[in-house]
């Protein structure tokens, strides 16, 4: 495991637990957690065994975003092709999972939503507050929250900065499930379970059309799309998938 002083890896299961460990700076992004975040993911990506991934931060804290004195100092918290603590850039293949306790703010909003699912608690806080110290939030929160909640909703965040607690990010659509303080990890790891019951290349694919398709007309999407099929339908288990259902067993997936 790429298990740094900064960012903490541990396997369970078929899933990667990645815990941004800073809680004396609220987890607050810096070169060092990039750089670590960056290793955490390549190990996600490289190891067949892994499936899913779930990120979240150390003593009920998810971060406080980017590391202000330390950005002070020269320092970055983006990687150069990854983004903002390498991964609101990075094109990943499998499920990443946000656990959310805490402050989820500018930078660390920024990392859940690069996710594909987010659990949080109902006392967490969201917010996107860059515009109060000058700044925008550049690490994906303007390009992204406006397409995942409604417009106007989305801009209230973003120009106010105003934080909202983990019950209404759950309202708003911004998180899958919304639990009881100190259940997020929890909950986030058994949703892994159930993704990485799926197959992994189809998995995959469903990413990679959702990002062809973001942005572009439908029948671009729609020829993404059939690239990704045409490729998978020739895969050992889509044939092992279909060979299961008719056997009444579980499928045994080889990601081949």
């Amino acid at each position: 495991m790429n298990t740094t002083p900064e960012v903490r890896t541990e396997r369970i299961g078929s899933t990667l637990l990645i815990t941004i460990d800073r809680p004396k700076a609220r987890n607050a992004v810096n070169a060092a957690v990039a750089g670590g975040l960056a290793g955490a993911i390549d190990t996600l990506e490289g190891d067949k065994d892994l499936r899913t991934g779930v990120l979240t931060g150390a003593q009920g804290t998810f971060s406080a975003g980017m590391d202000l004195k330390a950005a002070l100092a020269g320092e970055s918290p983006e990687i150069p092709g990854r983004g903002f603590g390498g991964l609101t850039q990075a094109a990943t293949t499998k499920p990443l999972i946000a656990a959310v306790e805490g402050w989820a703010l500018g930078g660390g909003f920024e990392l859940a939503l690069s996710c594909d699912l987010i659990v949080t608690a109902a006392d967490a806080t969201f917010g996107l507050p860059e515009v109060t110290r000058g700044l925008v939030a550049a690490g994906g929160g303007a390009i992204r929250l406006p397409k995942r909640i409604p417009y106007h909703l989305a801009m209230e965040l973003l120009l106010t900065g105003a934080p909202i607690t983990g019950e209404r990010a759950g309202q708003l659509g911004v998180a899958n499930r919304v639990v009881a303080p100190g259940e997020a990890v929890k909950t986030a790891l058994r949703l892994a379970e159930r993704l990485a019951a799926n197959a992994p290349l189809a998995l995959a694919a469903v990413k990679r059309i959702a990002r062809a398709a973001d942005g572009v007309p439908e029948p671009d999407a729609f020829r993404a799309q059939e690239w990704e099929m045409a490729a998978l339908k020739s895969t050992a288990d889509v044939r092992e998938g279909m060979t299961a259902f008719a056997e009444r067993r579980a499928p045994r997936w080889q990601g081949e």
